[in-house]
């Protein structure tokens, strides 16, 4: 199956009504202020510079990850992230798989749930804890694929997909002996140490950890899960999970954050990333209900996953019906998921066994599932109430369950499910998944500081798994031929805002011209990189009726290069740009109406991982 291998860069730029006089030029970057104590970096530019990672990652202490016959704990997942090898499971469950980065990350954050870190501990660590032989362990740890599966049900039914505003802990945690409290505590201080090992804090800063978790709530299979991202090592005495919030009740856990972390502790910083909207039912993304849940989403959530594993969720087109969902831009079909919850995941040997995880007609599909809908949106919210809650930059991950993250790559990808997605099973079952994607942040060093800076000013990317370089600039002084220019990006620093800012005013007449410079992802060894087929922007905004609107602009490359691939060996063929950088004006731009732009780069076609796989084995779906 051709697939479009898309760059997905997601900056988000607001223009506000006009006022006068016009907005300053942005002086030079602020530099990060330093929270930890470390080495300065040898290697720090004060332009910044492109730090790929992934910073959702499961391993052995998630119930979903173990269930799955995974066996690697957050030092393994370190290992690879930094290039190492590990062991993964085949479709039969024995350990004989061996997956290995070909490129290092920068940057990792290991975000095991933390719902069930303390059954977990109880359920697998310790056979001399009396619950360690309680059924619900024992068919935790069972040899049988089936019996596993059976335990991922009890699980996820008990502290996750519950519908009750309160959540039911195990039988097993009141089982006289550890406790589940004192399991959680073990797990989550192996969490910190394992992060503590693996940073690099010399000058040499070839690796940045975070400490991390996942807040995993899914009343009905609706995903409203966020990774907690700490930014150094001071962080709250357990992770907050669905069991101190209760269900549907995300904004208590920025609330949770705030008592424990920003307020309740000298120097603790935090943020939650939502995971892929897509398999939320609609509500990652709702209106929010009081001015406190507006500024603490605004605070502690400034960037979204855009792409993982279970597909992408920037926009949504149907080819078959000839619409999409408030779009009629056709790339809307990259790596979709038909269903809208986490029961799409219910597939065994090649059938949908839940009838929860059958498709869902598009009329019926949540719009705000769809990150660009929810953009448009905020601009709409942001007339009625005179603050946009939906500002937000963007970051890809993998959600690996396999502790390998930046497993994106499509000719290398050993599944992230474990034994569920390994071998044939990834092809029969998890046809929709794909390999994830990769976070990228533009900061001046690779430490825990410039990095979680970057995010919190949204300097960041996403991308569907390889690596190319984007930088996107907006101003209204950005000179017209500044890529002639000989410190492209300094001037562009200089005469506007990087992606993730906000322009100020306009002055009457001006227009504002966007930089964007792409370098096609370099490859590594014998594997280069593909060429860059075209680059876009997106732009949205809000007419005076209050109706919402979408323009799809290319600016540089073309759809018709001539590139493709070859069927019989999926290899590139022709050729596209290996870099670029346009200026581009808006001349239909209205002062008066609200409006945000965001980049997409697109890749010359390559094979997706299924059809590579396919061919492995002698069938050719072409």
């Amino acid at each position: 199956m051709l697939r479009w291998h898309s760059k997905y860069f997601y900056l988000v730029f607001v223009f506000f009504l006009l006022v006068f006089p016009a907005a300053e030029a942005a002086a030079e970057p602020a530099a990060f202020t330093r929270s930890e104590q470390r080495a300065d970096c040898a290697n720090s530019q004060a332009n910044r510079q492109a730090l790929f990672g992934d910073l959702h990652v499961h391993t052995s202490y998630s119930f979903d990850s173990f269930v799955a016959n995974q066996k690697n704990t957050p030092w393994d997942a370190y290992r690879y992230a930094k290039g190492e090898a590990i062991t993964l499971p085949d479709a039969d469950g024995e350990q004989t798989v061996v997956a290995q980065l070909r490129r290092p990350l920068d940057f990792t954050a290991v975000t095991d749930h933390a719902e069930f870190l303390g059954e977990m501990n109880i359920c697998t660590s310790d056979a001399s804890v009396f619950a360690y032989w309680m059924p619900h362990c024992i068919m935790t740890r069972a040899g049988n694929f089936y019996v596993r599966l059976m335990a991922a049900q009890y699980w996820v039914g008990l502290g996750v997909a519950g519908e009750g505003k309160t959540k039911e802990r195990s039988y097993v945690c009141s089982v006289p002996g550890k406790g589940c409290a004192a399991g959680a505590a073990e797990y989550w201080s192996n969490i910190q140490q394992a992060a503590e090992d693996h940073y690099d804090r010399s000058a040499d800063c070839s690796f940045t950890t975070f400490i991390a978790y996942e807040y995993t709530d899914a009343p009905g299979f609706k995903n409203m899960h966020r990774n907690v991202i700490f930014r150094n090592e001071n962080v709250t005495q357990t992770p907050i999970s669905t069991y101190d919030t209760g269900s549907y009740q995300f904004p208590r856990l920025w609330q949770q954050l705030r008592e424990q972390c920003i307020d309740g502790q000298d120097n603790c910083d935090v943020l939650s990333i939502p995971h892929n909207p897509n398999l939320s039912g609609g509500l990652m993304f709702r209106d929010p209900e009081s001015g406190a849940e507006l500024q603490d989403r605004l605070f502690f959530e400034p960037v979204v996953e855009l792409i993982q594993h279970k597909a992408a969720s920037e926009c949504r087109y149907d080819r078959l019906l000839g619409r999409g969902l408030d779009t009629r831009d056709e790339l809307c079909t990259f790596e979709q998921n038909k269903t809208d919850n986490l029961q799409s995941l219910a597939v065994l040997f090649g059938e949908m066994q839940i009838e929860g995880g059958a498709p869902v007609p598009l009329d019926r599909f949540g719009r705000r599932n769809m990150v660009r809908n929810v953009l448009k949106d905020g601009l709409a919210l942001e007339q009625e109430k005179g603050v946009n809650p939906f500002v937000m930059g963007f970051i890809g991950s993998t959600d690996t369950h396999s502790a390998s993250p930046g497993g994106a790559e499509e000719d290398n990808f050993t599944g992230h499910l474990g034994q569920r997605d390994a071998g044939y099973r990834n092809v029969q079952d998890h046809f929709e998944d794909n390999p994830g994607g990769l976070a990228v942040v533009w900061a001046e060093e690779n430490s825990r500081d410039a990095i979680f800076s970057a995010i919190r000013r949204k300097e960041t990317y996403a991308t569907s798994g390889t690596r190319p370089i984007v930088r996107f600039f907006a101003g209204f002084d950005i000179d017209k031929d500044a890529c002639a220019g000989s410190d492209v990006v300094a001037q562009a620093y200089r005469e506007g805002v990087p992606m993730g800012g906000s322009l100020g005013a306009a002055a009457a007449g001006a227009k504002p011209r966007f930089l964007v410079t792409a370098l096609k992802d370099a490859g590594s060894g014998s594997k280069p990189g593909n060429d860059l087929q075209r680059v876009q922007i997106i732009k949205g905004w809000l007419d005076t009726d209050g109706v919402s609107h979408e323009a799809v602009v290319d600016i540089a490359g073309s759809a018709d290069n001539g590139a493709g691939v070859d069927h019989q060996t999926c290899q590139a063929t022709g050729q596209g740009l290996k870099t670029t950088c346009t200026v581009w004006e808006d001349r239909q731009f209205d002062p008066a109406q609200r409006s945000f732009y965001y980049v997409r780069v697109l890749e010359n076609p390559s094979c997706r991982w299924s059809t590579l796989q396919c061919q492995a084995v002698g069938v050719n779906p072409f």
